[in-house]
């Protein structure tokens, strides 16, 4: 039985988006996904790629969003086409894996921000998310946090407010606002679902855009 194609945790979903790095030279370039099947995986480079011309027999490394990870699966270029619309086929087997190439993946999301604040509400919006904190930009008064002072964090996710207890990294005064770096501490299951999910939503709409 086919796997559900919204899953895409072995393989790359096709006319998906997928990132491959070329593993002896460090680079990595997005890439739209045209064929992904058992054993090869076409994608076409999006953007400039004249520094990233490859040969056959050339390792690569794929990264993709599968359910609500990042996976990730080597491979080895079998044929690459240049020009001004570059395709490369690149022989794949065995599993993907959950990637590791970060520890809480983080993306570019707004939320609304509630956070009590010498004796009132902080309101602001999230610059960037992950399961292990946030950069918010907050409408502040008086002093702002010092590093280490812990906070109660309210975000806003599908339509769900979420409570998440959190330690101040570091404080950025602008203006009447203030850019907080926060770090979560003992996220609770079901938040860091939801938090998981908005970031790999975002993810997915930023490649799908890099590719477009």
């Amino acid at each position: 039985m086919d796997r559900e194609p919204e899953q895409n945790l072995d393989r790359p979903e096709e006319s998906g988006v997928a990132d491959v790095t070329l593993v002896t030279r460090g680079v990595t370039v997005t890439a739209s996904v045209e064929v992904s099947s058992t054993g090869v995986v076409v994608v076409r480079p999006a953007g400039d790629v004249s520094r990233c011309e490859i040969e056959r027999g050339e390792p690569v490394e794929l990264y993709w969003i599968g359910g609500n990870e990042e996976r990730t699966l080597g491979g080895i270029v079998t044929s690459a086409e240049g020009g001004s619309e570059p395709r490369w086929q690149i022989g794949v087997k065995g599993q993907a894996e959950r990637s590791q190439r970060r520890k809480a993946v983080r993306a570019q999301v707004a939320l609304e921000v509630l956070i009590p604040w010498a004796g009132g509400q902080m309101t602001g919006t999230t610059v960037d998310v992950s399961e292990g904190g946030m950069r918010a930009l907050m409408d502040g008064w008086g002093l702002p946090p010092d590093p280490g002072t812990a906070l109660q964090v309210s975000l806003t996710l599908d339509a769900a407010l979420v409570h998440l207890p959190g330690t101040v990294v570091w404080t950025s005064i602008r203006g009447a606002q203030w850019l907080l770096a926060v770090q979560f501490q003992e996220v609770p299951e079901k938040a860091g679902d939801l938090i998981r999910r908005r970031v790999f939503q975002a993810l997915r709409d930023e490649r799908a855009a890099a590719a477009g």
